[in-house]
Formats: C-alpha cells, structure tokens, sequence
C-alpha cells in the first residue's frame, strides 16, 4: 500500500486491529470470502438507501445527494465483486447472514434524533472495519487482481466512513457525537472479537492470533 494509504490506515479510530494472520487465513477460500464480500456490498447499497427512505427531507445539506452517492458507490463495488467472482467460477447464494452487522444494529437507540444519529455512526463503524480489513486483504494476497481490488476499496470506504461520521457531526454536537462515537468503537471490538471464524469480511480472528 502507499505511504498516504497507510498513514490512514494508522488514524483509523479502531479499538482493535486484525492481525495480518487472518487476512491470510482468509484468503485460503477465495470465493466464499467474494460471496460473503457482494453480500456485504448489496446491503451497503441498501442501507444509503434505506436511510434516505426514513429520512427523505433535506434535513441535512447535502444529504440527498450524499446517501445517493454512497449507494452508487457501493453498487458499483457489487457489481466489481460479481465481475470477479464469476469470472473465478462462483456464484451467490439465495441467504446471507451477517451477525456482526446484526450486533452493531442491536445498539441503534429508538426514536430521533437519537435513532438517526446512531444509524450514521453504526454504518460509519462498519465502513472503517471493512476499510482496515480491505487494507490486511490487499497487504497478504499473493492474488495480484485481488490485492489490487482490496487497495482500491481501501481508498473508498474511507471516504465512506469519513462522510457518514461527518453527517453525524453536523446533526449532533461535537461532544455528543465523540462520547456516543467512542462507546459504540468499544462495543465494536467486543462485537467482532466474538464473531466466529470463516471466510467472511467481518468474520473472526481468535484462531489465527
């Protein structure tokens, strides 16, 4: 990866970091982990468009345009997921359960604005999981097209991560905003650490430390 890349990689506010030893073990089935990945990226597409669904006004400058974006985006990283996947013979199963994804959404308060506050941090909190885990994937391919993948995807959930957390600090006072932040950060790291392990984007690490 490049310098710049990983001097993001190295603000990412995580308060856990997957070792390079799951990214390899990983790695080792190439197309459940591309099944488990176009899943992952179906329902980013659906959830910027979920969040404009419940939230459809301007409440927010920018924000039509911003949930629009981040759905194109993560549409097109679909279809770049199916491309390669197909190419290498798989294909996508009918049923996909993501209990990670599931936990972090188990922490969403009821009712606004606390409701829509947390729904910008929970998919702030799993873009920049998937932006480090991106990062192990690109560094432990020997794959060329997959490391090359990983590196770009790097670069955009990034920025995906950065939007959605700068949505939540422009609704929300800086102060409100860090504390609820830094609670739902711990929370993440409990949540992933109890995650089984597998060929899956969020899955586990236990076994490979």
């Amino acid at each position: 990866m490049k310098p710049a890349e990983l001097a993001k990689l190295d603000a990412l506010p995580l308060h856990s970091r997957t070792p390079i030893e799951w990214a390899h073990a990983v790695l080792a089935d190439p197309i459940l982990l591309l099944i488990d990945h176009a899943f992952l990226e179906k329902k980013a597409a659906n959830n910027a468009l979920e969040l404009l669904t419940r939230w459809p006004g301007e409440w927010l400058p920018g924000w039509v345009e911003t949930m629009t974006g981040v759905a194109r985006d993560e549409a097109a990283h679909l279809s770049q997921v199916m491309r390669i996947l197909l190419r290498r013979g798989g294909r996508l199963d009918r049923c996909h359960k993501n209990p990670y994804a599931n936990a972090l959404r188990l922490l969403v308060r009821k009712g606004d604005p606390a409701e829509i506050l947390d729904r910008l941090l929970v998919s702030a909190l799993i873009e920049v999981r998937s932006c480090e885990r991106f990062a192990a994937l690109a560094t432990a391919s020997g794959d060329v097209e997959l490391a090359d993948f990983y590196e770009a995807l790097f670069s955009s959930e990034f920025g995906h991560y950065r939007v959605f957390l700068e949505l939540a600090r422009k609704m929300a006072g800086a102060a409100a905003v860090e504390a609820r932040w830094q609670q739902l950060l711990a929370s993440e790291a409990q949540i992933l650490a109890r995650q089984e392990t597998g060929p899956r984007i969020h899955s586990g690490c236990a076994r490979y430390d």
